[in-house]
């Protein structure tokens, strides 16, 4: 039996359908959430008195004993597979355990179950990327680079607090990640089709049992929603756009003109012609991938913007964005994470780029400030004086160290701020 219907039709599936239709190829990576959520389906049939125990019994130890499937031609999907072979194991023992179950609460919890375990690893792997950055914002609390506005030189900054620009960014991104598990965190099985099953079953036992929080309160709602998919590509979608940006930055900081950093061997590539180059490919491919994530988010909303209660086929398009995005990020965060930690910085280039004459300006008119001079007055005065900003500079006492040391303030670039902010973030994230 290769579908999991078929009773009221007199003949089957053409190959024109099964080309369109068939799903197996794509959601047999739901197969280890498809065989949990059976085991755990038999047991609440087992409490519910439809399944003798011995029964129940009989049919967790054959699907535990299933292996993965390699192919499966000819199979409509993954559920479809795992029920024919439970069959070829232990016989028409195996058409029970779809009793007061449909496919629809089955693929809905499947892919519940599949969305935690991704939101988990996104959440160490964000994790991780953050641990290194503020690892480096604490080594290089105090080594001063320019800060760029409109891609201009703007005032002096130090590398520590660049990276913790992207930090707090990317604290942000895991917090989403740790709102959408705990909002996706319930259990859609035992709704049945949409109107519940007729079985006394014991969703909150059953939900627990498969590491829910809660049971999904509204059986129509458990089929159709899939707010969780789309929370968790907005997520990813979100980080990577941070890390595209982040991407960029680097880029730019490895560039020949900027020589503010080199990348690391073991992260970039040479060209086949030039052998000189060394390219920035996985921060490029980051990049690159930031734009079709957000493709995948808004393909998907536009797939279920207009479907129609409950369940429709349309849903099955959920599969696949979802499974390219985590691996994406599976390759995308371990990779940034050790790039980030290898960057070797040239610290003295970029001290004599940040000690360039014309990010001074701001600090001379501020001083002026200070000494009673309104500040608008001051700014139009600086901007007239460019040209002799070095002696500007002279006559207030401003030097590179001074500047930096100025922004003492909470979140300011001050070395000392800088440490703490740096300390902070590593107790934040454990």
């Amino acid at each position: 039996m290769n579908n999991l219907w078929g009773g009221r039709f007199g003949e089957g599936p053409s190959e024109l359908l099964r080309a369109f239709n068939d799903s197996f190829a794509f959601d047999a990576e739901l197969f280890a959430q498809d065989i949990e959520g059976s085991i755990a389906w038999a047991g609440a049939l087992e409490k519910a008195g439809a399944l003798t125990g011995a029964e129940a019994a009989t049919i967790i130890g054959a699907l535990r004993e299933l292996p993965p499937p390699a192919a499966a031609a000819g199979f409509e999907d993954v559920h479809s597979w795992v029920e024919s072979k439970l069959r070829e194991a232990i016989g028409p023992l195996a058409g029970r355990l779809h009793t007061g179950r449909s496919r629809n609460d089955q693929v809905a919890t499947d892919l519940r179950l599949w969305l935690k375990k991704a939101c988990a690893d996104a959440l160490w792997n964000v994790h991780d990327v953050i641990v290194a950055l503020a690892k480096r914002a604490t080594d290089e609390a105090a080594t001063a680079m320019p800060g760029y506005t409109h891609s201009k030189q703007a005032e002096p900054i130090t590398f520590g607090h660049w990276c913790l620009a992207y930090c707090e960014m990317l604290l942000r991104d895991w917090k989403r990640f740790s709102d959408a598990h705990e909002r996706g965190d319930e259990c859609p099985l035992g709704a049945g089709a949409l109107a519940g099953t007729p079985l006394p079953i014991d969703r909150q036992a059953l939900a627990a049992s498969l590491g829910f929080a809660r049971p999904s309160a509204n059986s129509i709602d458990a089929v159709a929603d899939r707010d969780f998919a789309v929370e968790y590509l907005f997520c990813a979608s979100l980080l990577l756009s941070h890390l595209s940006r982040l991407a960029e930055d680097v880029i730019f900081f490895t560039t020949d003109e900027a020589g503010y950093a080199e990348l690391p061997d073991a992260l970039s590539t040479g060209s086949s012609r030039m052998p000189q180059k060394k390219n920035p490919d996985v921060l490029e491919l980051v990049r690159g991938h930031a734009g079709r994530s957000i493709g995948e988010l808004t393909g998907l909303l536009a797939v279920l913007k207009g479907i129609p209660l409950a369940y429709d086929k349309d849903m099955q398009l959920d599969k696949e964005p979802l499974f390219r995005t985590r691996a994406v990020l599976a390759a995308a965060l371990p990779a940034l994470a050790a790039l980030i930690a290898g960057l070797k910085l040239d610290r003295e280039r970029m001290r004599a780029a940040a000690s360039a004459p014309m990010l001074i300006a701001t600090a001379v008119a501020d001083a002026m400030a200070a000494k009673g001079t309104p500040f608008r007055e001051a700014h139009e005065r600086v901007g007239r004086a460019l040209g002799s900003i070095e002696r500007l500079a002279g006559e207030y006492g401003i030097t590179l160290d001074s500047m930096l040391e100025k922004k003492q303030s909470f979140g300011g670039t001050a070395p000392e701020r800088v440490n703490e902010a740096a300390r902070r973030m590593l107790e934040r994230v454990g």
